[in-house]
């Protein structure tokens, strides 16, 4: 089942990236540390008015330890580094450079890992509001203090207001661009993230295609083992009886009937032999179809009545071309139909082979007289029988006659033919063979 991308999330933080934050924290801590203590030395930022050593190590461990949970607590590290870096700063702690790397790294993982994304929004929006409002005090503080030093403040533009114009336009890219990176690196761990999950999906799909190409080979296996032993095994059963029936008062006879059993073990080693080539094809192509087709029904029907099933055959309609997978699977129907007649339809049982060809479809009936096995249960020929007509694309029907006997009928449809012209010869048939 795929999964729906309303509901994909983000895969949670591998041990390997929950590590590489607590290396992240630690270098940032140890460079925060060193940047303020060189900073305090060379005076590059508020002169000699800056807090003590102690004050900017409790900056650089405040400012950066909080990153080793940046992805388990997103939001609580983004709120906790911009407040360590605010509070730095207004005590005018001599360390800017690592403070703002730990700002953007803090920020943009709130975009990028927190799968609430209305709440990820309000915590950048907070963050970029506040830091917004600290720097409109302190310009505010800066214009109006009393005070001639730093830049002159003459002039509408003058080099005061360009300086406070570059600090909005940097901090403006600074969030600006977090925030942006932050939603495509999101983006992107999903699509990664539903890639990963189709990938998962379509190797269980194969997996169980797979199987199922396994469990149905296996089946055709069966079913081709059944119709090929069956229909000779009968057959013999059949020739095996007669001749030792007569064994004793007619020799010949036997030695006739003999003979039948001889051929139909060779007719059965044939179709074993023709059975395992066609496994063994690399391309799974089915060999019966050059071998079997509906003009052998014919011998068939003869290959009945030579074993005691009295069986007529026609043929009605005009014949057509058929794919030939759906005549080895008619002839095979046929087959087994005739051997279950002559099995269980007793000795005075007769059958009857009918294959119409209509405008929209084929129809093959066989039909026997005889008795029915009673209780009726399906057995391994009915089922195969029905793979078979389901395997053309057609319905099977089979059951007891009311007015005895047993029926079989496959109908299968085919796109419609175009009419033909008018004919007085509407059956044709091969005849009964006697």
């Amino acid at each position: 089942m795929t999964t729906p991308a309303s509901r994909i999330t983000r895969a949670p933080a591998t041990p390997a990236e929950l590590r590489a934050d607590v290396g992240l924290a630690v270098g940032l801590c140890v460079g925060a540390v060193l940047s303020a203590a060189l900073g305090s030395v060379a005076g590059l930022y508020y002169g000699t008015d800056t807090a003590q050593i102690q004050w900017s190590l409790l900056y650089g461990v405040g400012l950066t330890l909080p990153l080793a949970l940046r992805r388990r607590y997103p939001e609580v590290v983004a709120v906790a580094v911009s407040l360590a870096y605010f509070i730095g700063v207004s005590v005018r702690i001599p360390e800017i450079y690592v403070g703002n790397i730990a700002v953007f790294i803090a920020f943009y993982t709130v975009g990028a890992w927190v799968d609430n994304r209305r709440r990820a929004l309000i915590v950048r929006a907070l963050i970029i509001v506040g830091m917004f409002l600290w720097l409109l005090v302190t310009t505010f503080q800066s214009a109006t203090a009393p005070t001639e030093e730093g830049l002159s403040r003459e002039g509408v533009f003058s080099p005061f207001v360009a300086f406070m114009l570059i600090q909005f336009l940097v901090n403006v890219a600074f969030f600006g661009g977090a925030y942006y990176m932050g939603d495509r690196a999101y983006a992107s761990a999903l699509q990664r993230h539903a890639l990963e999950l189709r990938t998962g999906e379509l190797e269980k799909e194969r997996e169980v295609t797979a199987a199922q190409a396994v469990a149905l080979d296996r089946v055709k296996i069966a079913r081709e083992l059944h119709d090929v032993v069956a229909h000779h095994v009968s057959a013999m059963g059949v020739q095996a009886g007669a001749a030792r029936a007569v064994i004793e008062r007619d020799p010949d006879a036997a030695r006739a009937a003999l003979a039948g059993v001889e051929a139909s073990a060779r007719s059965a080693l044939e179709e074993l032999r023709h059975l395992l080539e066609t496994l063994r094809t690399p391309d799974a192509g089915s060999t019966d179809a050059s071998t079997l087709s509906l003009k052998d029904v014919a011998a068939l029907v003869a290959h009945a009545e030579e074993n005691g099933l009295p069986t007529s055959y026609t043929v009605i309609g005009d014949p057509r071309p058929l794919p030939d997978v759906v005549q080895v699977n008619l002839y095979r129907i046929a087959q087994e139909a005739l051997t279950n007649a002559r099995r269980h339809a007793g000795p005075d049982a007769r059958a009857d082979v009918r294959l119409r060809f209509e405008r929209d479809g084929v129809e093959l009936e066989i039909t026997n007289t005889g008795r029915v096995a009673t209780p009726m249960r399906p057995g391994l020929g009915l089922v195969g029988m029905r793979e078979r007509a389901a395997a053309s694309g057609g319905t099977l029907e089979a059951g007891p006659r009311v007015r005895g006997g047993f029926r079989v009928r496959v109908h299968v449809p085919l796109p419609a033919a175009p009419p033909a012209a008018p004919r007085d010869d509407a059956a044709v048939t091969t005849g009964a063979v006697r």
